[in-house]
């Protein structure tokens, strides 16, 4: 039976929330001139603290230690990592081998244990969701990374192990949800083989990592949503509830994983969605309220004022919280001093220090967009 909308409400705000994170998304991370040298996790977490939005409600995260990693990574990729983090350089061997020192994935100080706490927050997120709860990690998301190599920023995959660790507590259907605007192709990859999971991925076509065409079905495990740029409100949520909900509805799944990325938005550098936070707040809530026990995690984005709206209002909108009109000072007076490189000053909207929720961008459903709807459905 396919759940209406006021019971997707009402199972969301049944599942006491919990917030998982580590104070070490605060050191500088990824050196300079990289898309990700912005602040990112810490400015969510310092927007929704001046909301009044965190509390007793925030569960510290340790690092995966080698043999967990070793689940799913080759030993001799997280042995090269934990070396080059040591050693603070990669042989030449190692980045051909591992793709590792380069400008995609810099090694920088502390990078093992960084990537190591964003998979044992995800394992404690899954752990969290398998007691009744929607637990939220940010920090999460990392789903490019191979099991021997690091790939598009992401050195191990942390949505992986979520995926794991409710599959090793007995569970028969779980699903992942990728609302990034780029590919899920680690975690699709990860569990092309293994029939308990499915997962489904809407992107923008042609970014990176270029896979999760349409065609691409794993023996019918997963399904691609590759959209076009300019994805409007109207359209993602066309696609929400025509593509991904009925999908959902046919598997049945016990839990779900969400990686919900903010480069969909407006306003975003390394996509062209055109999405509200809103709108994007919204499809995640949906998607999460198809399983009792439910993981969200942050994952791509690379505007930080955009960033730190989205994942602060996501926890807000978890939480059951009322998204202001406009913000306190005290908020204000944490996006103020973000900056980043890929955004001049001319190019940032007020509107990103100003308040949290994005106007709506409602738009006509183009007809490729119900193509995509009608292709995935079928059979």
């Amino acid at each position: 039976m396919k759940l209406s909308t006021s019971k997707r409400t009402i199972l969301t705000h049944a599942r006491p929330p919990l917030f998982v994170g580590s104070e070490i998304y605060r050191r500088p991370a990824y050196g300079k001139n990289h898309p990700l040298a912005i602040a990112r996790v810490e400015s969510a977490v310092d927007l929704a603290r001046a909301l009044g939005w965190l509390n007793d409600d925030v569960c510290k995260s340790e690092a995966a230690d080698h043999s967990t990693l070793q689940r799913f990574h080759d030993s001799a990729y997280v042995a090269a990592l934990h070396n080059a983090d040591e050693q603070g350089h990669v042989s030449e061997e190692a980045r051909r081998r591992f793709n590792l020192g380069t400008l995609e994935n810099p090694v920088f100080r502390g990078v093992f244990e960084r990537a190591a706490t964003a998979v044992g927050g995800s394992i404690l997120a899954a752990k969290l969701a398998l007691e009744g709860r929607i637990a939220f990690h940010p920090a999460g998301g990392t789903h490019h990374a191979k099991a021997n190599a690091a790939s598009g920023f992401c050195y191990f995959n942390d949505p992986v192990f979520a995926l794991l660790t409710l599959l090793d507590a007995g569970l028969k259907r779980v699903l992942y949800v990728d609302l990034d605007a780029h590919h899920g192709d680690g975690v699709e990859d990860a569990f092309a083989a293994e029939p308990r999971v499915f997962t489904i991925s809407i992107h923008e076509a042609g970014r990176f990592p270029g896979t999760g065409t349409l065609g691409e079905r794993r023996e019918g495990r997963a399904r691609n949503l590759p959209v076009p740029p300019g994805l409007n409100d109207s359209e993602f949520s066309f696609l929400i509830d025509e593509a991904v909900l009925p999908l959902a509805e046919r598997f049945a799944p016990e839990a779900v994983v969400v990686t919900a990325g903010a480069d969909p938005l407006a306003g975003d550098p390394l996509s062209k969605m055109a999405l509200s936070n809103a709108a994007l707040w919204n499809g995640v809530l949906r998607v999460a309220d198809v399983a009792p026990a439910a993981v969200v995690l942050g994952g791509g984005g690379y505007n930080p004022w955009t960033l730190a709206r989205f994942w602060a209002g996501l926890w807000g909108r978890i939480k059951g919280e009322t998204i202001p009109v406009a913000l306190p000072p005290a908020a204000r007076a944490v996006l103020s001093p973000l900056s980043c490189d890929l955004i001049d000053d001319e190019d940032i909207d007020p509107m990103w220090l100003e308040t949290l929720a994005d106007p709506p961008n409602p738009g006509a459903v183009r007809a490729e967009i119900c193509a995509l709807r009608d292709d995935v459905l079928r059979a």
